[in-house]
């Protein structure tokens, strides 16, 4: 009811704050006898930690996770998995100015006239610091369906602010801070993020992701599309405020003859669809992007309210992404995997025994 657990058959429930003694999640569903350690996890909770190059917050955090419960003998037993990460660099002073104060563009305001209460350190449940607990279960979700329908997903960084990445080379992806698949705009993302830092200001980013090798055959129609999940999904990251799926809103511009995409028996002609037709999944890789807000928490004055209603100036101190979607990648690609294994359960549970003479075809 409170809005804390996403998926049907494969749920994920997470806990906790940014300044609060721990953050944890609850994963039900998992099928039984996947090999599992935190070393699965942790590999992508790496890539998302704050504090991993001078671009991101300088809050220092090992996120290492460990697992409480679900995993006999390095196997999942079908029970529900605990896991936890202790927060270790919590600087909660940094806060005590704005705790009457409502900070312009952040859940401040909103928290309080939801619940009448707000933490206001860092946050709170707010922070994207809780999306820690997404890449650990989205992990588990990707290995699973990595393991056993050798679908892969991943994700990149494909604008940050007015810089367009024009190559994608999945191989540099990894090589820079930023998840830039082009390696002729690093150089600028750096100079762009110093000069950025300097002036107290931040700025917005887009991030692309992908899955391959999904089946035809995911999703469900009307409510419950392949689609309308993954934006469901990919909406509840912090600070995403728009989604696209496949072309997204490009296909305003498109004519219908360029908009479909034609099948032939050798494959798909193109993929402006996402790869999802009609709620459910057409074979051809899933691609979605989102778009990620400029970080609110700025110490450049700011006009706001405190709690009485008055007009108060407000100064965000304490330690900040200035673009809070260069470690966004991770948790896009988190949540496409959980929405995957979780249609892939509902499906398998459904549908198990369909069989169509109907080849499956790919993406030419």
């Amino acid at each position: 009811m409170s809005g804390n657990s996403f998926g049907k058959l494969f749920t994920v429930t997470s806990f906790g704050e940014s300044h609060g003694p721990a953050l944890g999640c609850i994963i039900d569903g998992c099928p039984p006898g996947l090999e599992l350690s935190e070393a699965d996890m942790q590999r992508d909770l790496d890539r998302r930690k704050p504090g991993t190059s001078r671009h991101t917050t300088q809050r220092r955090e090992a996120d290492e996770v460990r697992i409480l419960s679900g995993v006999f003998e390095g196997k999942t037993t079908g029970t529900p998995i605990g896991l936890v990460i202790e927060n270790t660099d919590q600087r909660s002073k940094d806060y005590s100015k704005i705790s009457e104060q409502f900070r312009p563009a952040h859940a401040d305001y909103t928290y309080m006239h939801k619940y009448g209460v707000r933490d206001y350190r860092g946050g709170g449940r707010s922070s994207a610091r809780e999306t820690a607990m997404r890449v650990a279960a989205g992990a588990v979700a990707r290995k699973f369906l990595e393991q056993r329908l050798g679908i892969r997903i991943r994700g990149y960084l494909s604008q940050l602010g007015p810089i367009k990445a024009e190559k994608l080379d999945w191989e540099q992806v990894h090589q820079n801070p930023f998840f830039c698949p082009d390696a002729d705009k690093v150089a600028e993302m750096e100079a762009y993020m110093d000069a950025l830092r300097k002036e107290g200001d931040s700025i917005g980013a887009r991030i692309n992701v992908v899955a391959e090798g999904v089946p035809p055959g995911l999703g469900e129609p009307i409510f419950d599309r392949l689609d309308a999940d993954l934006a469901h999904a990919l909406m509840s990251i912090n600070a995403v405020k728009g989604v696209e799926i496949g072309a997204g809103f490009d296909c305003i511009e498109q004519k219908g003859t360029e908009h479909r995409d034609e099948m032939t028996p050798e494959g798909f002609l193109s993929n402006n669809a996402g790869g999802v037709l009609g709620g459910i999944s057409s074979g051809q890789p899933i691609v979605a992007s989102i778009a990620l807000k400029p970080t609110s928490s700025l110490r450049l004055p700011g006009r706001g309210i405190d709690v009485n209603g008055d007009p108060c100036e407000v100064i965000t101190t304490g330690r900040h992404d200035p673009c809070v979607g260069i470690r966004a990648t991770p948790i896009a690609e988190a949540m496409m995997a959980i929405v995957l294994m979780d249609h892939y359960l509902r499906h398998r549970g459904q549908n198990a025994d369909v069989s169509v003479s109907t080849p499956v075809i790919g993406q030419l």
